[in-house]
């Protein structure tokens, strides 16, 4: 059989159109989008469109970052997005070297494009010989005049290569090992490209996941350390060992510089970690701990960096899980699709997810044909068939009362009408017949089937068995005659969660006799 693929809860997303406006308001593609207008009319470069110094000045100058002392590193980040992304191209051609050549001799440069020294960051040596030229490219033409999933295309290309230079090892130390011995050995500077990837993608996840899970918590950043020990601490760990501790350090360290390449994309809001707290130790970057627990208590935990997706973030981690075989559904997926896959789908959604996802299915029918699709598909006798009618029932309560012709055509049906009558009661409906017996037996038996196959043992079905007892001393009387596949589980399940000794006995008696009689 085929391997089943990983699945992730639903996320909401915004809209293209939301999420276009967010890619193009992200510092460093709103950076790029000028840099490649600038270069329109064209731009001398070095080979492979390294920017000449002279270039970068001004290419610095244009995007206002002249007073910042990383505005060169911002600067050629953005230039080399830009070429990366397509926004800009190079021509190195022999007609667009001798144009190029021809512009710098011209320009505010040298002449002859020579002199000492390297160039500024990310400029090309002076040295070096201009010989392309740079150009606006077509997918500048995309910005102004495609739609909103045009650009976030271009954005998504654009974020790919700087999450593969956020895995990428320190520069500085392979220009130390190559200066030493002219060879570039991996293993000496600590660094596996895979892991290294691995571990970056292992911790978006963690981020993806958070937000999936709870959409109010994910609103809020989280602790660096936090993030950096839920890779690290195994969850059998009560107490992380120093080792353990130290691996965190690292990682934050790690992360930190990682995080702060990523923030300007736009796919998370970043407030990295509080220089003063690094410190160097034998060579490599560590986070000073506090001493004490209450002194992490009383120092602001947000000097140690806080991390969150924006929702441009679940966007394009939720698409690198795709592309990676996992199954990352979104909210609204299922609204074009049965109520039978509905059903199924819901009871394993987080709470809001599943109330969206419900809604916009809903939104797509009229309530009674929505009523009938989903009373239809909560028929059955097999074993998820009790989750599959109380999905229904928690579904039909965002139904208004139109829906009621669909509701009254089933009361008398075995599986359904116990539901139809909670719901045209809850509505406020008259002339509702009271059920008989062996229906409200069934919708408990069947109503505490349910809640087994979500909650399990849970407190909440433990006082629901105990409420259920109280109000029928001879529940277990007429219980273990109801005519439901589920009958002898539900009783078993209600011997071993009622605190009452007696009580809990006879549901086992119960439980005996239904097993027998079936």
């Amino acid at each position: 059989m085929p391997e089943e693929r990983p699945t992730m809860p639903p996320v909401r997303l915004r809209t293209d159109a939301e999420l276009a406006r967010d890619a193009l308001a992200a510092p460093l593609l709103a950076r790029a989008v000028r840099l490649a207008r600038w270069a329109e009319p064209g731009k001398p470069v070095a080979s492979g469109g390294v920017l000449p110094e002279s270039e970068l000045r001004a290419a610095i100058e244009l995007l206002g970052l002249s007073g910042d002392e990383d505005g060169p590193e911002h600067t050629a980040q953005a230039w080399q997005l830009a070429v990366d992304t397509g926004l800009v191209e190079i021509d190195e051609s022999e007609e667009a070297s001798g144009a190029a050549a021809a512009a710098e001799s011209d320009g505010d440069g040298d002449g002859d494009g020579k002199g000492d020294g390297d160039g500024a960051d990310g400029a090309a040596p002076l040295g070096d010989e201009f010989s392309a030229l740079a150009i606006s490219g077509e997918e500048l033409r995309l910005i102004t005049e495609g739609g909103p999933r045009d650009i976030l295309d271009i954005w998504l290309d654009g974020f790919e290569t700087v999450l593969a230079d956020a895995a990428a090892p320190d520069l500085g130390d392979i220009a130390a090992q190559i200066s030493e011995g002219g060879e570039l050995d991996l293993d000496a500077i600590d660094w596996n490209p895979e892991e290294e990837a691995e571990f970056l993608d292992g911790v978006l996840g963690n981020l993806y996941l958070l937000t999936a899970l709870d959409e109010e918590a994910a609103a809020a950043s989280v602790p660096l350390p936090a993030l950096a020990a839920s890779m690290l601490v195994p969850e059998d760990m009560d107490e992380p060992t120093d080792d353990i501790l130290e691996e965190v350090s690292e990682a934050m360290v790690r992360l930190d510089d990682q995080f702060r390449l990523l923030a300007p994309t736009g796919l998370i809001d970043y407030q990295p970690v509080d220089e003063a707290l690094i410190q160097e130790v034998d060579g490599e970057g560590r986070i000073q701990e506090p001493e004490t627990a209450e002194e992490l208590e009383d120092e602001d935990v947000s000097r140690y960096g806080m991390v969150r997706l924006t929702p441009l973030g679940i966007y394009a981690v939720r698409a690198r899980m795709i592309e990676a075989g996992i199954d990352a559904p979104a909210v609204g997926d299922l609204a074009d699709k049965g109520a039978d896959i509905l059903l199924d789908a819901l009871p394993g959604h987080p709470e809001p997810a599943a109330q969206a996802e419900a809604e916009q299915w809903l939104a797509r029918r009229t309530p009674e044909e929505a009523a009938r699709e989903l009373l239809a598909a909560a028929r059955g006798d097999d074993e998820g068939a009790p989750l599959r009618r109380l999905t229904c029932q928690q579904t039909l309560s965002l139904v208004g009362t139109e829906a009621e012709p669909a509701l009254r055509e089933v009361l008398d049906d075995r599986h359904l009408g116990g539901l139809a009558r909670v719901w045209l009661a809850e509505h406020g409906v008259a002339g509702v017949p009271e059920p008989p017996e062996a229906m409200v037996f069934w919708l408990t038996v069947d109503t505490l089937a349910a809640q087994l196959a979500t909650e399990g043992d849970s407190a909440e079905l433990r006082d629901l068995v105990r409420g259920l007892v109280d109000q029928s001393g001879s529940f277990f009387d007429s219980a273990w005659r109801v005519d439901h596949p589920a009958t002898a589980e539900v009783l078993e399940a209600m011997g071993r969660l009622h605190p009452d000794k007696q009580a809990a006995k006879e549901a086992r008696k119960a439980a005996f006799k239904a097993r027998s009689r079936a």
